[in-house]
C-alpha cells in the first residue's frame, strides 16, 4: 500500500523522489534554528539529486555543452528546523517550456510530516558561452524527458 502524507496545510505531498538532509550544527544561528540562507542550499542539493534521478544528472548535461543557471530562487518559512532534524524535500518541475524551467520545493519534517518550507527556483538554458538555448532544438530527448517530469511522468526506480 503506498504511503499518503498530508502535510499540516492539508496538502497531498507528492512521495515520488525524496532528498533528505540532516540539519548539521553549523547551519544553524543563534536562536538553534537553520539559518534561512541553508534552505537554498538545501534545494540545490535536491535538484542535483533529483536531476539525477530522472537520468539527466548535471555533469552529464553539462558534458552536453547544456547550463542550467539559476535566475531566480524564494522560499516561504512555514515551521522552523532545529539542529539534528531531518527534512525530506521534495522537489517537482512546475513549468517547463524548452527554454525556462521552475522547480517547487516542499520541505517536511520527517519524524512528524510538518512543513517547514516551500520554494521555487527558476532556471534557464544555455551554452557554455550563456547564451540562450531550446533544449527542444538542441537535444529533444533532453527536452522530452523534462517535459514527461511536468506532466508528473518521473520514471521509477
Amino acid at each position: 500500500m503506498e504511503e499518503i502524507i498530508i502535510d499540516t496545510l492539508g496538502t497531498l505531498v507528492d512521495r515520488g523522489f525524496c532528498y533528505e538532509h540532516r540539519a548539521h550544527y553549523y547551519e544553524t544561528d543563534q536562536m538553534g534554528i537553520v539559518h534561512h540562507s541553508n534552505y537554498i542550499r538545501w534545494m540545490e542539493e535536491a535538484r542535483i539529486a533529483y536531476m539525477e534521478f530522472i537520468g539527466l544528472p548535471y555533469k552529464a548535461v553539462e558534458a552536453k555543452g547544456v547550463l542550467i543557471p539559476v535566475l531566480s530562487a524564494d522560499c516561504e518559512y512555514k515551521s522552523p528546523v532545529r539542529f539534528d532534524e531531518t527534512v525530506e524535500i521534495y522537489p517537482s518541475v512546475a513549468f517547463f517550456n524548452g527554454i525556462r524551467m521552475q522547480l517547487s520545493y516542499r520541505m517536511v519534517d520527517k519524524a512528524s510530516g510538518r512543513l517547514c518550507t516551500v520554494g521555487h527556483t527558476g532556471h534557464c538554458f544555455t551554452t557554455p558561452d550563456m547564451k540562450p538555448l531550446s533544449l527542444k532544438k538542441f537535444d529533444r530527448a533532453m527536452y522530452d524527458l523534462l517535459a514527461g517530469c511536468l506532466s508528473g511522468q518521473e520514471p521509477s526506480k
